[in-house]
């Protein structure tokens, strides 16, 4: 495998469909060297089988001489953004942590979540939330954020992290930089932010300056237009947003993570290469495409180009590749596949379930 593929392929994470490992991710992971794989509900049947699968997906990165582990993701918040319902812990939204407001409950969650994860083989969950849900009329956040406190949200977002992180699964504070004040689904279009730099230092970014500090093992971007930011592209594509903002002006040296580059957001104005490497520009480190082979293909094919042909130089490569891997040494290191049994037996145990059914009485909500 040519070196160009081999570090392309590190910065690329690959969703497919099925219970087991279809060809076309068998044939990324072994051809293209694809190093992250996220699993969404389309994948998940029982732990038993989560386990089966992803042991089947790191077999075929052994059998490719990956030099580590795949990073293997899952979006698990809880509420309407959980892709492993029961036998597994079945949460209520994050609004029920705010409403309670007790950072002990949060980092229980956190540790609750990051016990489940991790028995089945997952090492990085696309947790938490830290938008501020500031608009009521916004699709796609709402009750997904602890609250429309900036602090409460920078709190008990820290608090989830700990407990996730303390106990071996990485967390994603998300989606920066700041997706809460919208009134569109950048699933489906490109939203726009028109708040000053005072507001939004004030409210928008003060929960990601926390979960900096906490050290967040990575921040996903959202796909939303911040005019005062930069007006020409959406913060995933902004140089300005992620290399000037978050890398050098707040300082996060951690995995910087698109959200999914099949979103129309982005993929309705820019192909699968050049998409690709408009983010990687920007100073993304891992670009999900989360459901098409031939899109997972062209993007991988326009990071080779662009850093063969100079447009991306070696140098940034190696320095997102090194950010990934101080990632995989922290959270996956040995080739140690999940067992079965493990993974059935940590599913939905009575104490967690328990904190979830007191969170969401506590709210008045209903799991």
């Amino acid at each position: 495998m040519r070196e160009s593929v081999r570090k392309a392929g590190q910065r690329l994470m690959v969703g497919f469909h099925g219970h087991e490992a279809s060809a076309d991710v068998k044939k990324m992971i072994h051809d293209y060297g694809a190093g992250s794989v996220i699993l969404f509900a389309r994948n998940v049947a029982s732990p038993e089988q989560v386990a089966e699968l992803v042991r089947e997906l790191q077999t075929e990165a052994r059998a490719a001489r990956h030099e580590l582990p795949l990073l293997v993701a899952v979006d698990q918040e809880g509420g309407r953004v959980a892709r492993m319902r029961a036998p597994w812990t079945v949460w209520p939204p994050l609004r029920a942590v705010g409403m309670q407001g007790s950072e002990e409950t949060a980092r229980k969650m956190g540790e609750a979540l990051a016990v489940e994860l991790h028995a089945c083989g997952f090492r990085l969950d696309f947790a938490p939330v830290m938008d501020v849900d500031t608009n009521p009329q916004n699709p796609i956040i709402g009750d997904r954020s602890f609250g429309a406190d900036p602090d409460l949200v920078g709190r008990l977002g820290v608090a989830m992290i700990r407990g996730l992180q303390e106990n071996g699964v990485a967390a994603c504070a998300k989606h920066f930089p700041g997706h809460g004040d919208t009134d569109v689904d950048s699933h489906l279009e490109l939203p726009t932010v028109e708040h000053s730099r005072s507001r939004l230092e004030d409210v928008e970014l003060r929960p990601f300056k926390k979960a900096i500090e906490a050290g967040v093992a990575s921040i996903m971007t959202a796909h939303v237009l911040v005019r005062e930011l930069d007006d020409s592209v959406p913060a995933t594509l902004s140089p300005r947003v992620i290399d000037g903002l978050l890398r050098r002006a707040l300082g996060y040296d951690g995995v910087i993570i698109t959200d999914d580059l099949e979103m129309k957001a982005v993929a309705k104005r820019w192909p699968p290469g050049p998409l690709a490497v408009l983010a990687a520009k920007a100073g993304c480190d891992l670009l999900p495409v989360c459901a098409t082979h031939d899109m997972q293909v062209e993007a991988l094919e326009g990071l080779v180009r662009a850093v063969e042909s100079s447009e991306i130089s070696w140098s940034s490569m190696d320095d997102a590749c090194a950010r990934m891997r101080r990632l995989k040494e922290r959270f996956v290191v040995r080739w140690r596949d999940p067992h079965p049994k493990a993974a059935r037996a940590a599913a939905g145990a009575a104490e967690r379930v328990a904190l979830a059914r007191n969170i969401a009485d506590q709210a008045g909500m209903a799991v």
